[in-house]
């Protein structure tokens, strides 16, 4: 058997190839939108991908479930388990089977037993996989998707606070409980594949290590140390980090069926006339990928500073709307990476893309200013700054600067009413990575007298200031 897995480091979202070296034939679990690498990898091992599989409808990313069926005549094996409302649509125009607990299948001398384990979703599955080509009929390993990760389980709130489903939230907690009934009865030395790792919003304390075994997980993951159901679904639903915007757009595209993707190249805008006239449409965004050093001493006013990280999909699902027409300004040699990046969360509309350089003919640029904490501190005495904190809720719950306004980051376009205009505004994250992009987003809203406190609140602490809670 050849396996290998796969890591997007920017959704934290792992997938996995798995061929028989015997028949040749092979099947990627949880595929991402961007499917070449598994067909790259594939090719140089001799093997075929002749199928695909989900664990569930996800929210996180695009799948390239359609894209493998409809442009490599790949077979689909997809949930059937859940109600009604949590089918996949796109069904009728692909080679598929629908599965559901207990169900088998194969990929040459590789069996697959489906597992029905809810919680995360109501339609959500787990692969056991068997490789009989070995000569053993006992299973070496189960794919749990977003069911157990290292370390951790999968959040069961996406419905309810992405999709709208009211009362979801503590139903998914209660089947999450009955469903790791079932995953304590597996043998402990079976191993287990995740669909993220730490840096997914699919969980709250993913571990970093790829993979795990169930018999490691009995003994570390929290979760499955509950024996009391209440207290499992208190302890699971409490502080769930906040659920990007962009996860709702997601679980739509994915249950209707993501667009084939565009592999035109990006075209370039090569004139500062022609980049300023996109700024100047309410119907399009310009998005800086610079670091926010150097966004923050020459920008073009009007853009949004999303730096070119593992973050970049995250931030741009909270902050750019799926009907504007996205331009971007980064390094020549970056601009398929960020199509690709842009692409892996449904951003289809990517119209255009500028060289930093174009910069140089621009005569009207912006900068901002930094504030260290002393300045800051004397300011606050002073009441002269609006101070805000962009963290996440349990962050702020956990200690804040006082007189801080708390507004975290994703939501900060949709409180822009609450700012007032007759103060500077003095933007903070932990460290000065969020606030920069926060500080970035005021201004290219209007407000012309925004700060970003250097270091945040971490050199806050550092300087021994005294924090609130």
């Amino acid at each position: 058997m050849f396996f290998r897995s796969f890591f997007d480091e920017k959704l934290a979202q792992y997938s996995y190839l798995v061929g028989c070296q015997r028949t040749g034939e092979a099947i990627v679990i949880d595929p991402a939108r961007y499917v070449e690498p598994y067909f790259l990898v594939a090719e140089k091992e001799g093997l075929h991908i002749v199928a695909a599989a989900e664990t569930h409808i996800h929210a996180d990313f695009v799948s390239g479930a359609r894209e493998l069926a409809l442009r490599h005549d790949v077979k689909l094996y997809l949930s059937d388990e859940g109600d009604n409302d949590w089918k996949y649509e796109y069904v009728d125009d692909v080679q598929h089977e629908k599965v559901k607990d207990g169900t088998s299948f194969s990929i040459g001398n590789i069996g697959f037993e489906v597992l029905h384990t809810p919680g995360h979703t109501p339609e959500s599955i787990s692969f056991l996989l068997t490789d009989r080509g070995g000569g053993s009929e006992k299973p070496m390993g189960i794919f749990t998707g977003d069911f157990v990760f290292v370390g951790d389980v999968g959040r069961p709130d996406l419905l309810e606070k992405a999709a709208n489903v009211a009362g979801s939230s503590k139903v998914g907690a209660e089947q999450m409980f009955e469903s790791l009934k079932r995953f304590k009865n597996l043998p402990d030395f079976l191993q287990v594949w995740p669909g993220h790792g730490a840096g997914s919003a699919c969980g709250k304390s993913l571990g970093a290590v790829p993979m795990t075994t169930v018999g490691y997980e009995k003994m570390t993951n929290w979760a499955l140390q509950h024996t009391d159901k209440e207290e499992f679904v208190k302890e699971l639903t409490d502080e769930q980090p906040e659920p990007p915007k962009y996860f709702a757009m997601m679980k739509k595209v994915n249950k209707e069926g993501p667009e084939l993707t565009n592999d035109e190249p990006v075209p370039e805008i090569d004139t500062i006339e022609t980049l300023e006239q996109t700024i100047n449409n309410s119907q399009s965004v310009l998005v800086d990928t610079r670091p926010a050093q150097e966004f923050g001493e020459r920008h073009l006013p009007g853009s949004i500073n999303i730096p070119f990280n593992k973050s970049f999909p995250n931030w741009a699902g909270w902050l750019v709307e799926y009907d504007q027409d996205i331009y971007v300004l980064c390094d020549q040699n970056q601009v398929q990476d960020v199509k690709i990046a842009l692409q892996s969360i449904g951003l289809d509309q990517l119209k255009g893309f500028a060289k930093v350089d174009i910069l140089d003919e621009a005569r009207n640029t912006e900068s901002y200013e930094l504030i260290d904490v002393p300045e800051l501190n004397q300011r606050l005495d002073e009441g002269s700054v609006y101070l805000i904190d962009v963290r996440n809720q349990s962050e702020w719950n956990q200690g804040h600067i006082r007189g801080a306004n708390h507004m975290m980051l994703g939501k900060l376009k949709d409180r822009l009413d609450e700012i007032p205009s007759d103060k500077d505004i003095v933007l903070q994250c932990q460290s000065g990575q969020r606030s920069a992009i926060a500080t970035s987003l005021l201004q290219g809203n209007g407000f012309k007298n925004v700060i970003n406190l250097k270091g945040g609140f971490g050199a806050w602490l550092n300087e021994g200031m005294p924090v609130e809670k």
